[in-house]
């Protein structure tokens, strides 16, 4: 995933990228023709509010973060296609946002109109129902979200609702727990569309999963922008103040107003009437905007009642069969229950029984029928601020909305040195906002909303593909080449923003065919990965609760760091990076004081790539000798000048030459596996090391000829590529000035393991085992050299010096000697 140039890369940013580019490098050793591009993820609020504080244009802000960051990405050695490079805020790109865009609005999934919205009073603008949190907060600003009505841009995401719910099942290679997060968020439910009819001659549809309580049905209740209550309001300046006034309660608010002199008739009974309230906490963009309130068997219905109508009783259908006697306090919510006597007809049934009769009896009547129904909404785009890609239409009192004509894209921000916080100053800019009609000619206003940077990013992958494409946003071949992406990597905050935004505009582009998505259902990316955080370490002063700084730390006794100024110890923890907690790591500081290939492997070293990862820097000291300890061995190793290279066909092992084979090609197994399936990086390092050992030690053996040894630590040289690819580099420079050259950028094929040419004897004396001795099958021939062998051995000597050695038998693996 490509990073928001806010400036500076952070240690989370070495981590995903350290991951990507190790596994570029080994997939170009592979003989891949590996795609890993860079680009920018640069419009956003972060850089229209950093402009406002310097007093700068964003573009200069942000022209400069990509200069530094750039430098960075080099600084830690990330091998990047730098001629693919994208940035969303360049004209040359985001004329091709606003070419989908306008293909979107052409194909039906671009529309605006009036509706009940999420709006940040800090950051001053809308924002879609995935950057609000579950408490009601803005993703980026934590403003208390407020709700309004406003005409507002939207994206038809749910026209793909169920592909995108469906096709997760295919998507093999995602992590579980963002499938899992996705699925709910698109929430799909099987259930029943309830029509209830209303005094006024209108009708009023609910959509619910639970049919079986409806003769738990106790009120109505509409979204406040419900077209119902759209007429109404118009007379009823009560429920117009109230509209006003719910806007800006915060989510989750359980007031009501009840509509005087409105009522429904209940579908089963048409006797009963029930009461209609308005209330902020129905959703106007979810099913019908309406919803049936059962106070008796939901929660949110339960207290929205106790809060409007406390008076009133509450009417249970649906009991506990395992209590004899109900607590009628709080809601019953179980769906496993019994239907009771208020159920009617439907008393004694199972609640899986009665959903399915009342189903039957409602679509009898022509009061209901089953359907399908989803959590997600409509994707809200627009944005009431600068720096973002401009919506390309322009509005017409006689034609509408009208699309900008392709040849005048894009349609470029106009240069501002001064932002407000206050208001989209393209609002007040009368030469963006006054423009002729492409249609008519005639006088009209160009729209100033710009579009949620989400829109931006998901489809630069798209752009990678054919970056220099001056006509089309991206060519079918290329596309179709390339995509979707075998391998993503990057954070699970994204898990229903940007990979739920991208799985639709790939949905769409192949729908439409930009192109060929058929073999992959359309789906952007076959496997993703998403790394752990980084956390840092923490000190907190124990009496205060205070985060300190690292020069209010006393690290003289680094077992129990104390609190410089008053001698107390310091509780200390890891948690997320922040300014706050004075916890953080610099990237570039790690990279200059240990080297970039120490730091790589350090990073990959400390945890499993999904794991949260502890940042502790004075680990990597053992990186750092393991790694000048490869160097220095491979130096004495090419010193020697009696060494010559020789070929492994024709290369006859001895057993512990066979035996070190065997040991390089079961670690050379186990990295490949490693990086090609598992992606456990970690133990990629752990195996670097066990291998390096092995050829070290095999150096120092008198029985591995250093010609056999040289073999190895080519093979070493060339896997050690995609994490510590300079100390490889310099492996291969000593190698070949000695004369040794081979392709050090074509990964070893793992060879066939060898089978051992010597025998384990289990040696018996008197009948008891006393030890294995391993030595060649032709041994045993000579018994008075498997005596004097024997004898040499501590543990076996000990039971045969000094003792007449009465019988000895060898048979297959046994060496068996009576002694006296």
């Amino acid at each position: 995933m490509f990073p928001y140039p806010s400036g500076v890369l952070h240690i989370g940013h070495l981590r995903v990228y350290t991951i990507s580019d190790a596994l570029n490098r080994f997939y170009q050793l592979k003989g891949y023709n590996v795609l890993h591009p860079m680009g920018w993820d640069a419009f956003g609020l972060p850089a229209e509010n950093a402009a406002i504080e310097r007093g700068v244009n964003p573009a200069v802000w942000t022209k400069q973060n990509i200069v530094k960051m750039k430098e960075q990405m080099n600084l830690m050695a990330s091998n990047f296609n730098w001629e693919r490079e994208v940035t969303t805020c360049d004209p040359d790109y985001y004329k091709f946002t606003q070419k989908l865009f306008l293909e979107l609005f052409k194909n039906g999934y671009a529309y605006r109109k009036e509706a009940e919205i999420n709006w940040d009073p800090i950051d001053q603008t809308v924002l879609a129902n995935e950057q609000v949190d579950s408490e009601g907060k803005s993703w980026r600003s934590g403003a208390l979200v407020e709700k309004r009505l406003l005409s507002q841009w939207f994206l038809g995401i749910t026209k793909f609702a169920h592909e995108l719910q469906h096709d997760l099942d295919n998507l093999d290679q995602w992590p579980e727990h963002v499938k899992r997060m996705q699925r709910n968020w698109i929430g799909e439910s099987n259930g029943v569309e309830v029509v209830f009819n209303v005094s006024s001659g209108e009708e009023i549809k609910v959509f619910t999963t639970r049919a079986e309580t409806l003769y738990s049905v106790q009120f109505v209740t509409l979204a406040l922008d419900h077209p119902i209550v759209k007429d109404l309001k118009l007379a009823d300046k009560d429920l117009q103040s109230f509209v006003n006034h719910a806007q800006k309660l915060p989510e989750g608010s359980k007031e009501g107003y009840m509509v005087p002199n409105l009522f429904c008739q209940h579908p089963l009974d048409t006797a009963k009437k029930i009461p209609v309230f308005v209330a902020p906490y129905v959703l106007g963009n979810y099913g019908h905007g309406a919803v049936m309130g059962c106070p008796a068997h939901d929660e949110r219905d339960f207290d929205f009642w106790k809060q409007n109508c406390p008076e009133e009783p509450v009417i249970y259908t649906v009991t506990n069969p395992e209590e004899t006697k109900m607590d009628y306090v709080q809601p019953f919510i179980s769906k496993n229950g019994v239907m009771n006597e208020n159920a009617k007809e439907f008393c004694g049934m199972s609640t899986y029984e009665a959903r399915d009769a009342v189903a039957d009896k409602l679509t009898n009547l022509g009061f209901g029928k089953s359907c399908v129904q989803f959590k997600l909404r409509d994707w809200l785009i627009s944005r009431q601020r600068y720096w973002g890609a401009p919506i390309p239409i322009i509005h017409c009192e006689s034609c509408g909305p009208v699309a900008v004509p392709d040849e005048d894209l894009p349609v470029k921000l106009p240069e501002l040195n001064v932002l407000t916080k206050t208001g989209n100053p393209l609002v007040k800019s009368a030469e963006f906002v006054n423009v002729k009609c492409p249609s008519c000619g005639a006088p009209s206003k160009r729209e100033t909303d710009t579009m949620d940077t989400f829109m931006d990013s998901s489809w630069y992958f798209f752009r990678f593909t054919d970056p220099q494409n001056k006509d089309l946003p991206f060519s079918y071949d290329k596309a179709s080449k390339f995509m979707p992406i075998d391998l993503y990597i990057g954070g699970v905050e994204h898990a229903i923003l940007h990979l739920l935004y991208s799985r639709f505009i790939s949905k769409f582009t192949a729908s439409i065919g930009m192109w060929d998505g058929e073999h992959s259902n359309g789906e952007p990316i076959k496997r993703l990965v998403t790394q752990g955080m980084v956390h840092g370490k923490t000190f907190v002063d124990s009496q205060t609760g205070r985060f300190l700084k690292p020069e209010e730390i006393d690290h003289s006794n680094s077992s129990t760091p104390k609190n410089a100024s008053t001698g107390q110890p310091l509780i200390i923890s890891h948690e997320k990076m922040s300014k706050s907690k004075h916890n953080g790591a610099d990237p570039s500081a790690c990279i200059l004081k240990h080297g970039v290939d120490a730091t790589r492997a350090h990073i990959l070293f400390q945890a499993p790539v999904s794991d949260v990862l502890n940042w502790d820097e004075s680990k990597i000291v053992g990186i750092e000798r393991w790694l000048e300890k490869m160097l220095k061995y491979c130096s004495s190793l090419c010193s020697d000048k009696d060494i010559r290279l020789l070929s492994t066909t024709c290369f006859d092992m001895n057993q512990q030459e066979i035996k070190l084979h065997n040991g390089v090609q079961e670690l050379l197994s186990s990295i490949t596996m490693s990086l090609e399936q598992t992606l456990s990086l970690n133990t990629v390092i752990s195996d670097y090391m066990k291998l390096s050992n092995l050829i070290e030690d095999s150096i120092k053996s008198p029985k591995i000829r250093k010609e056999f040894s040289l073999l190895n630590l080519q093979k070493l040289t060339t896997v050690l590529y995609p994490v510590v690819p300079c100390i490889s580099e310099e492996l291969a420079s000593i190698l070949k000035e000695r004369g040794y050259d081979w392709d050090q950028y074509r990964w070893p094929l793992i060879e066939n393991i060898q089978k051992s040419k010597l025998v384990k004897y289990q040696v018996i004396i008197n009948g008891k085992k006393r030890l294995i001795y391993e030595e060649a099958e032709e041994f045993v021939q000579d018994t008075n050299k498997v005596i004097e062998t024997l004898k040499s051995l501590p543990e076996a000597g000990k039971y045969l010096n000094d003792v007449e050695i009465k019988k000895i038998i060898t048979k297959s693996n046994i060496i068996s000697l009576v002694v006296a």
